[in-house]
């Protein structure tokens, strides 16, 4: 909830304890909850940025891909690496990190806060040495403070402030018991800046463009007009005059019917064409710059112009390499960091979120692809049945190769005879 969400309900909710306040009020203020009442409290009631199309899309677009990757903990070991799967932590965040919220929902949320607010907050709670739950913080109640003087006991440490919205109470974190998830668009290192601040302008332009379609279709695609009489009409009846022309011209309803005028008047349209001032063009423009900076690719926001089969596929490694694996990797640095102890993390312990899961092709292809795999030693057999989740089999556990195949210093040699030729 925002700050001036917070005011509006608290003070709709004392009003509504107070009837005469209530009666006192609606003589010479606004209506309880309206914008203009907002303002009236001195409270800026602004739009939400969600209520963007592009905007949305691309948050619901980066969000769902975090709430897709399963997340896995390995070892390096002697052997290479290898995956643990018996692990509380492992456990615990395969199951549920929290009683409320699944994986999918949690790395989804977390994504989402992080890319709207700049930043994302996650408060580790440890029950002595082992991790309990993990709950998101709400970024707008989180700052971030640096104690460079020492004043908790430790210099140059970092800590997270939380208030607490319901109660007002204030709660100190020590960083290790805080995962922190920013954006790329930092420049002290320790905060994110979100794309609607950076951005702020061309957000604004599109939600005031999508404002003005919004009320050309309430108007039922009907645009200003002027009424010429020949005359002198008082204020009044001038504006009676024109709320009974808006009544008949104005609104869905209304749309294709007639409109009655008076003998001696005039109705002149002042025509505005859409593609006069390019307002498409430029609104297309102002998606894709919105989208750019999210390392969205225009296929993913339905922008299809310039594409076809083949290069939507190439678009969609692109926003793998471009975007999502910055992203993965910041996630992978921080959990491995702040979840695993100092022995583990010696150990060669570490958190690896599993990408192939959005880079799946087609049947066809993935079958040839683990065909590969396992006729070149690389998987065994079990490990390529596992990835099409069926079941082992007893004699899958081995690698396998061609026999044919020999290193290259030694073709010829099956040619060489033993011994004289005599």
């Amino acid at each position: 909830m925002k700050v001036a969400d917070w005011i509006q309900s608290r003070t709709i909710a004392f009003i509504d304890r107070h009837p005469k306040i209530q009666n006192v009020l609606s003589k010479f203020s606004p209506s309880v909850g309206s914008s203009d009442f907002m303002r009236w409290l001195g409270v800026d009631a602004k739009k939400n940025a969600l209520s963007e199309a592009t905007y949305f899309a691309c948050l619901k677009k980066l969000s769902e891909t975090m709430g897709k990757m399963p997340l896995h903990l390995y070892q390096n070991t002697d052997k290479g690496v290898v995956g643990q799967h018996n692990d509380e932590l492992i456990k615990l965040l395969k199951a549920r990190p929290n009683p409320y919220m699944t994986p999918s929902k949690f790395w989804s949320t977390v994504e989402m806060n992080r890319n709207h607010h700049g930043n994302a907050f996650v408060f580790l709670r440890w029950n002595k040495f082992r991790l309990d739950s993990m709950w998101i913080m709400p970024s707008e109640d989180v700052s971030v403070v640096v104690d460079d003087g020492g004043v908790f006991g430790q210099s140059d440490a970092i800590w997270y402030q939380y208030i607490d919205r319901q109660t007002g109470e204030l709660y100190i974190f020590h960083s290790d018991d805080v995962l922190h998830f920013k954006t790329s668009t930092t420049f002290d290192g320790l905060t994110g800046a979100s794309v609607q601040e950076t951005l702020k302008s061309t957000i604004q332009g599109n939600l005031a463009a999508q404002d003005f379609i919004t009320n050309l279709y309430e108007n039922g695609v009907t645009a200003r007009a002027v009424v010429q009489y020949t005359g002198d009409l008082s204020d009044d009846k001038q504006k009676r005059l024109i709320k009974g022309f808006e009544e008949f011209s104005s609104g869905t309803k209304n749309a294709g019917r007639m409109i009655p005028v008076p003998a001696g008047m005039q109705i002149q349209p002042l025509n505005l064409k859409l593609t006069d001032s390019q307002f498409f063009e430029l609104k297309k423009y102002s998606a894709l710059q919105v989208a750019s900076a999210f390392g969205i690719k225009p296929n993913q926001i339905n922008d299809y112009e310039k594409s076809s089969y083949r290069n939507s596929e190439s678009q969609n490694l692109a926003f793998y390499t471009d975007t999502v694996l910055y992203i993965v990797k910041q996630y992978e640095e921080e959990i491995t960091y702040k979840l695993l102890s100092t022995s583990k993390l010696k150990s060669g312990f570490f958190f690896k979120f599993n990408v192939s899961v959005i880079l799946r092709t087609d049947a066809e292809t993935q079958m040839k692809i683990l065909t590969g795999y396992v006729q070149n030693g690389v998987k065994t057999p079990n490990e390529a049945r596992a990835l099409q989740d069926m079941p082992a089999h007893p004699d899958g556990d081995n690698l396998m190769a061609n026999g044919n195949y020999i290193p290259l210093g030694d073709i010829g040699k099956q040619y060489e005879r033993n011994g004289d030729d005599n």
